[in-house]
Order: C-alpha cells, then structure tokens, then sequence
C-alpha cells in the first residue's frame, strides 16, 4: 500500500508539472504572438468588434492622421489617393488584403480590447461607444510618399516591383516603408486583384531574395573575425575563379586584378568574395550570417518579417563560394538588409525595428510610449568601424557613388542579385546604406526588381531618400 501510495504522488507531481509547463507556455505563447492571434481573420472576437467598436485613429509621427472612422463606421485613410497608395503596405486595407498592416496586426489597441474595466465602465455610464485606444506611428507618410514618386517616375523604376526601408538606427523607429507596387485602400479594383506583380504582398517585409553584393557586408564581417591575416591578404581577380565544375563570374565580366578585401569591397569583386568564402569555410560564414539574424525567429513585437536564411544542409564548395557574394540559397527582406546596415552603423548593435510610438487611450490614458530594445549585437564594435570605413569607400569612390547627397557622408553597398521571375532570369538591384552622421541617424535598403544595376538603380533611390531626410528631418 505505501508503495502504492508514493506512485500516486509521483504521479501527481508529474500531473502538476506538466500543468506548470503548460501554464507557462501559454502565457509566453500569448507575450509571443499574441497580436499575431488576435489580429486572424478566424479571430470571431475580433470580428465581432470591427462591427461593434469605433477603431481608433492612427496617426504618423508629424500628427498626420492616416486612418480614422467615419460617422458611418467605415474606415478612411488619408484624402491624398498618393499618401494612401504610399502607405496602404504600413496600414493595410479594410478587406485584409495585405497582411499584417497596422490596421490589422494592433487591433488589440484599435478595437479597445486593451482598455481596463474602469474605462469602459465610464464609458458605458456616459452613454458613450466603445472605442479603440489611438495609435501614433514612427513612420513618416510624406518620407513614404515622396519614395513612391521616386520609384514611380524614375526612368529605371516605373513600373517595377520593388520595397525601400528606412529606419533610424539608433533607435529602431522605422520611418519609412514602401512596397511597390501600390494601390489605393479606398477604392481597390478588380486590375488591382488581376495585377500578376501582386500589389497586396508586402515586398520590404515578405519578400526573401538573393541579397547579393550587400550580403559582402557579412562575409567581410567574417573575414575580419576569423582570419588574422585578412589585412595583407590579397585575392586575384581574372574575371572567373573555376570552381569544381563551374565559374564564379563578376558583374558584366569586370576584372580586378590583385585586391584587397577593402578594395574587393569597394568595387564589390565577386571572384575576390568567392574565395573569401572558401578560405573561411561555411561554418564561419554561416556563424557571422547568423549574429547577424539569419535563420532566426523573427519575433519582432510590432512588426512581421520573413525569416532570412542561410542554408545549412548538402553545402559543397560551389554553393559556398557563391554564398561569399550573397548568392546561392541565401534570402532576406528589405527589413532585415536595412538592419543589416543599421547595425554597421550603430557599432554593430541592431535594433529592433518598431513602429509604434505612443498609443492613447480613448480617455487620455497613455497606453505606451516608444522604448528602443536591442535585438541584437551582430558584430564587435572595431569590426563595425572597420566597415564604416570600407561602406564609406564604396559611395566615395566605388560602385555606390549614385548615392552620394552634397553635405552628407552616405555609407552603403550595392548589390546585383541573379534571380528569376516567371523562370525568366533577371538581375535584381539592391542598395543598403546609412548616413554617418549622429545628428541623422538614418539607413536604408532599396530593392528593385528586375533593376539591373544596384550602383545605377537602386542607388539613386537612396539618395533621394537621404536627401529627403536631410532637407525635412530635425538635425
């Protein structure tokens, strides 16, 4: 009987604990995704109270009201169909048609499901309608819509898919962020729905490509922190580096000669970068890829990014090489390259990227205020001042010089990424870049599809985005 009796007990311990285990994953389930719950269109509640709550306003970080409800209970976005089209991708649309769109992914404030029992009492006693706390954002709707014109009347953009994001990296606030192309939330047509370049897919936080000659930043990363020589180490360059049964190329069939990794960098070598990667082994590339984000969990509080990757299984020395210039497998968003810069800039501390500055209860009470949180430290602060010098090289003399601004020190990369739409090869152009100067602390990343160059394309975006910031932002 008393072994009986302690079975019984060990038995009912082992029930307790796993209730316990239960109990917490829930509740950090819940902290996790919750608004990525809440915010389902299989959410009943939810639902309920889209029909049922004035949502709250949302406004962007100049007092610019983006979205409200009218007096019918419908919700409008801003009277300019330019500011709308510009930032339909940050909010999303009534239907649900882009995912994740503030006006989705925070209906936890919008809808007052955040309120206290206090406050809707009060409410309730003054014959009031339950309505949803305000949100005021850190983008910058003018910063968005002057991107869409950029893209939308350059010579080498109009017409084309492409996403830009910007962010400050000290802080993590994302100011800017535009998915082309756009469409107007208010009046969504049937050409929108048709459109085969998918209007509603978020490009600067969905979409995962070759990051090409900007994921350089990583392998130079790595170079510097794993080989000790790297500094008079130099890679020859014939314009093809024969590996196994293929040959590593350089943009339009360029040679280099003999450089060095600063000078590779510079005028972004892929021979000099395949060989980089095969001296350092794609352990070490891998490792520094990922202090850098890749293959994690993006479980970011206010924003939802497509995980990176870099590939981990059936790697040989071809894939290895081209993964040295941001080939091979490789995928990131727009989001994660901007981070990418961010972090370089910010002595190798990224930020989490947000997107909500305050929210305010219908009463007055203030939800939430912006706090900055690290992500993570990607690389050691003389390794990220190294490469501030060599990203300050490349828009100085090498192929990022369409992203000099007069009065300005840009630092970037650029990239041309081989890719494929429809089986169709393409090269997709790529720019990440930041400004160097404490007073605007601002980076970027460009993404054209099917744009060709990032030195000619892409570039000239950026520009225009750091000269929007300087001519419009407080220094």
């Amino acid at each position: 009987m008393k072994q009986l009796r302690t079975r019984f007990r060990v038995l009912a311990l082992f029930v307790v604990g796993l209730l316990v285990v239960a109990g917490l994953y829930g509740v950090y389930s819940v902290a996790t995704y919750g608004s990525r719950w809440f915010s389902s269109s299989r959410n009943v509640r939810y639902q309920a109270a889209k029909r049922t709550v004035i949502a709250g306003d949302i406004t962007d970080r100049n007092g610019v009201v983006m979205a409200t409800t009218d007096a019918q209970g419908e919700r409008v976005y801003q009277s300019s169909i330019k500011a709308r089209r510009a930032t339909v991708h940050v909010l999303g649309d009534r239907d649900g048609n882009v995912a994740n769109g503030v006006d989705s992914f925070q209906a936890n404030y919008l809808l007052g499901f955040e309120t206290s029992l206090t406050e809707r009492v009060a409410a309730l006693l003054r014959g009031q309608t339950r309505r949803g706390d305000d949100l005021t954002l850190t983008i910058d709707s003018k910063l968005c819509t002057r991107i869409v014109n950029i893209f939308e009347t350059g010579a080498d953009t109009a017409g084309k898919s492409g996403a830009a994001v910007v962010m400050n990296y000290k802080t993590g606030e994302v100011v800017g962020l535009v998915s082309l192309p756009v469409f107007d939330p208010q009046t969504i047509t049937d050409q929108d729905r048709q459109n085969p370049q998918h209007p509603f897919w978020n490009r600067a936080l969905q979409s995962t490509l070759a990051p090409g000659s900007t994921f350089k930043i990583i392998t130079a990363a790595s170079a510097l922190e794993n080989m000790s020589n790297i500094a008079t180490t130099t890679f020859v360059c014939t314009g093809a580096t024969q590996v196994l049964d293929q040959v590593i190329h350089d943009y339009k069939l360029a040679q280099h000669g003999s450089v060095t990794l600063e000078k590779a960098f510079t005028v972004s070598c892929n021979n000099a970068f395949a060989q980089c990667a095969l001296m350092l082994g794609d352990q070490n590339l891998r490792k520094t890829a990922e202090d850098f984000g890749f293959n994690d969990n993006f479980l970011f509080r206010e924003v939802v990014v497509e995980n990176s990757v870099y590939p981990t299984q059936n790697r040989n020395a071809v894939q290895v090489a081209w993964s040295g210039a941001g080939q091979s497998d490789i995928g990131a968003t727009p989001m994660h390259m901007c981070m990418v810069a961010a972090a370089i800039a910010n002595d190798g501390v990224m930020m989490e990227p947000r997107m909500l500055q305050a929210v305010m209860g219908p009463g007055g009470v203030t939800r939430l205020r912006y706090t900055p949180k690290v992500y993570r430290r990607a690389v050691p602060v003389g390794i990220a001042a190294t490469l501030q010098t060599y990203m300050q090289n490349v828009v100085a003399t090498g192929t990022g010089t369409a992203a000099r601004v007069s009065g300005l020190t840009i630092a970037g990369k650029t990239g041309s990424a081989e890719a494929s739409i429809d089986n169709v090869p393409v090269t997709n152009a790529w720019f990440v870049g930041y400004i160097a100067d404490d007073s605007l602390p601002y980076a970027c990343a460009v993404l054209v599809e099917a744009g060709d160059s990032g030195g000619s394309v892409a570039a000239p975006i950026a520009a225009g985005i750091f000269k929007y910031i300087k001519d419009n932002f407080t220094n």
